[in-house]
């Protein structure tokens, strides 16, 4: 259950990470909402799966799957540029990310 709500809680770290650029400095409502929202559900999160997990591994994983989300967005989305050797970098991220669970 606790690697479950770490997933979670790093797929809502790019949601807050996302809904902050959207909000342009917080003068957009909507997404200042989504932001305030998805950061307090994705520490909470974070802080639940930490009861069982080491802090070490549960903070990188979080981070990791946070970062590798929300840059691959932007670059679908088409706010950063997209290359090979980006994607690759992005699913080193992921691979790593992995490595973490399967060592634990």
């Amino acid at each position: 259950m606790y690697w479950l709500v770490l997933i979670l809680s790093g797929v809502l770290e790019a949601v807050w990470a996302t809904a902050l650029d959207r909000s342009e400095g917080f003068t957009r409502l909507a997404p200042s909402i989504v932001f305030a929202v998805g950061l307090a559900a994705s520490m909470a999160g974070l802080a639940y799966a930490m009861r069982g997990l080491p802090i070490g591994t549960a903070y990188a994983v979080w981070v990791g799957i946070g970062a590798a989300l929300t840059a691959g967005y932007a670059m679908w989305a088409g706010q950063e540029p997209a290359s090979a050797v980006r994607v690759l970098l992005l699913a080193g991220i992921i691979g790593c990310v992995v490595g973490l669970k399967l060592t634990h």
